[in-house]
């Protein structure tokens, strides 16, 4: 009688070919999110290099009222767009940002005209992109990292990517502990070998980056999966289920609002543009005073004229460098009374978080050295993933010129599974297909791809023996 089939190794045989599986479908993914996102780091200083001239202006004694400013805005824009936000010019050396809402552009975009806050001569126009106010080339950058420049359709690229990298990422480091438990060179799975040749050396490159690089990718992952379509949109549910929204201002002059804020807005944000007759440009300048009497102390704040006649002005700040200032204010234009006001360290510790983890994804918090940081990390995991697809080459049968790819990794584990292991990756793989759907659809297709796999090699055995 035949003995059963060990049941021994059957968590590392799986975790290994859900390593390399997804790793070869979904890898291109994270290599583009990769790249990108390593480029969207460094955006800030380029942005200020290649719009120096926009983004400056000569240091004076004496700086214009805002109403001047704004007012030299509107004669060179004339009467055909609505004003939605004025941003004052927050340092010296700085010019200020009136923006306008014009419908030839995109969404969240909006036409900004650059001001000397001096002199009032505009220095440039632009389109600006977002709460961040990313301007044209850092906007192209930031859209090939989100959508591909493909639009909404373009955003499942980055959901598959986000998603993935983090169970990418877990099953590798499930490997590496079972290889570290093994070997007796333990140094070896913590730093290059560099005495391996072949494929070893590519393997051992790839491990010991990757569990270097381990916490960043599970960060990212976790960030960036905020953003996605539709698991973003689940995370967004369970943060109001659990009522770990963010504060918003209200802005309602009938009753007082209740809102939740997009915690994203700094990254796509929205321009409303206020019905009716045009904004009197001295009201900036006395919206901003007395937002500076309540709670607005930074530079980098923006000034939003009411949205509709029900509606207050609203001034807030915009820093999301450390420490964070993200304080808001509502004024009744008429009667000049505080309408309401949200300061961020009365938000709740959820609500915190996410402001945190989002603005360290974007590279905005703690300024170069978190740019740097990040982008160390993604050009570490687009390094992982080319060295995934080589050591794939390299374990090709030498022997065999028609198979130019690598073997796959055994096949098997499943069947191996005791009982208890089987239902407990079943119902994980539910619960994280239902959370995050595109996760769930692309690991039902692996399966898929696997089996006819299978099924082709067992045909072309059984062809042979019978030939």
């Amino acid at each position: 009688m035949p003995s059963r089939p060990t049941r021994k190794g059957w968590f590392g045989q799986l975790l290994l070919r859900l390593h390399f599986y997804a790793g070869i479908f979904i890898g291109p993914f994270i290599l583009i999110a990769a790249v990108s996102g390593a480029l969207y780091a460094i955006t800030p200083q380029i942005e200020q290099a290649v719009y120096a001239k926009e983004l400056h202006a000569p240091v004076a004694d004496s700086y214009l009222p805002l109403a001047d400013q704004v007012e030299a805005a509107n004669t060179y824009m004339g009467s055909s767009e609505t004003l939605v936000a004025v941003r004052p010019a927050p340092n010296q050396g700085d010019t200020t940002r009136v923006m306008y809402a014009d419908p030839a552009l995109g969404e969240s975009e909006t036409r900004a005209i650059l001001v000397d806050p001096a002199t009032a001569e505009i220095r440039g126009d632009l389109t600006a992109y977002g709460t961040s106010g990313a301007l044209p080339l850092r906007t192209w950058i930031d859209q090939l990292h989100r959508n591909l420049q493909l639009g909404e359709p373009g955003r499942m690229y980055s959901e598959l990517a986000a998603s993935w990298l983090g169970i990418i990422a877990l099953a590798g480091l499930g490997l590496w502990i079972l290889r570290i438990r093994r070997t007796k060179r333990k140094k070896d799975l913590l730093r290059p070998n560099t005495k391996a040749t072949g494929y070893r050396r590519l393997a051992s490159w790839h491990g010991s980056l990757g569990i270097w690089v381990l916490l960043g990718a599970f960060f990212l992952s976790a960030t960036g999966i905020t953003w996605s379509t539709y698991g973003g949109a689940n995370v967004g549910e369970l943060r109001t289920a659990l009522n770990w929204g963010t504060p918003s201002v209200s802005t309602d002059l009938t009753a007082a609002g209740d809102g939740s804020a997009d915690e994203h807005a700094h990254h796509h944000g929205a321009a409303t543009a206020p019905p009716g007759e045009s904004v009197n440009p001295a009201a900036f300048d006395t919206m901003l005073a007395i937002a500076r009497e309540v709670n607005i102390n930074t530079g980098l704040v923006e000034i939003k004229p009411p949205a509709a006649e029900s509606k207050a002005w609203v001034v807030q700040e915009i820093q999301r460098s450390y420490p964070t200032e993200v304080d808001a204010v509502s004024i009744n234009g008429q009667t000049l009374e505080v309408v309401d006001r949200v300061d961020f360290k009365d938000f709740n510790l959820a609500a915190k978080l996410t402001r945190w983890g989002i603005d360290i994804h974007m590279g905005s918090m703690f300024g170069l050295p978190n740019q740097i940081l990040l982008f160390l990390v993604a050009t570490t995991i687009a390094t992982m993933v080319v060295l995934g697809y080589v050591m794939w080459w390299k374990r090709r049968p030498m022997k065999n010129p028609s198979q130019r790819m690598g073997k796959t990794p055994a096949r098997g584990g499943l069947l191996r599974a005791p009982w208890w292991g089987l239902l407990l990756l079943l119902l994980a793989a539910g619960m994280v297909g239902v959370f995050l759907p595109l996760m769930g659809i692309s690991l039902a297709a692996f399966l898929v791809i696997d089996m006819i796999v299978g099924r082709l090699q067992r045909s072309k055995v059984q062809h042979r023996t019978t030939e």
